[in-house]
């Protein structure tokens, strides 16, 4: 199975393809530090190259995953119509996958995945080798420990840029952050992973909470 992943809930845009002989290629495009994906220019683009280097066409897609947040409101319109849009020209499968659990993946273990959620919040879940312990949701930093008694943990390791962003806060709890920046970033390959093991068809996205363009309206 030619399986093609896609994110877009951070500012990061990572797209990759894991083929049917086990190939595995990945792609992304990460801008700098407080400023906004061009995602809208860069899927595509990244999505044709991932292919070119795998050697595969379009047609031979058969599962396209995405990722379906927590994250930016724009960012996971661009990415699940994307993948819709995919589908349907390819005739291939969709699969939605959690970019929580995207990011816990790779490490495996115990891991509290962590993603800026602007606004002084963090969009969080836990894992223990992809079993769900905490359900994403959007907290703020002084709910941490809060959040640790839940998990019960002597032992965690934290990921994500929200685990960067409060690193100290982590450290003083007990939580590892881990030095290398690559692990902190949401990978496509990952979902390509998650869902050869386990397909989702629901692309529902996982917001969590109302965009920052509604609740400027209201104000």
């Amino acid at each position: 199975m030619n399986i093609l992943a896609l994110d877009t809930a951070t500012p990061s845009t990572a797209v990759a393809v894991r083929t049917a002989g086990g190939q595995s290629v990945e792609l992304r495009d990460d801008p700098q530090p407080a400023t906004r994906g061009e995602h809208a220019e860069q899927l595509l683009t990244l999505a044709a190259a991932v292919l070119a280097q795998a050697e595969l066409d379009w047609p031979a897609i058969d599962l396209v995953a995405v990722g379906t947040g927590p994250g930016g409101y724009t960012g996971l319109r661009i990415g699940i119509a994307t993948a819709r849009a995919l589908g349907r020209a390819c005739a291939a499968r969709l699969a939605g996958v959690c970019t929580l659990r995207m990011l816990a993946e790779p490490r495996g273990g115990l891991v509290l995945a962590l993603i800026d959620a602007r606004r002084g919040e963090l969009f969080a879940a836990a894992y223990n080798d992809g079993l769900e312990l905490v359900a994403p949701r959007v907290i703020r930093p002084a709910e941490l420990a809060g959040l640790l008694d839940e998990i019960e943990a002597a032992e965690l390791c934290a990921l994500g840029d929200g685990a960067i962003a409060w690193r100290r806060e982590l450290a003083s709890l007990g939580v590892e952050v881990p030095t290398e920046e690559a692990v902190h970033r949401v990978s496509a390959a990952a979902a390509c992973r998650i869902a050869a093991r386990a397909q989702d068809p629901d692309l529902t996205p996982l917001y969590l909470r109302r965009p920052d363009a509604e609740l400027a309206l209201e104000r």
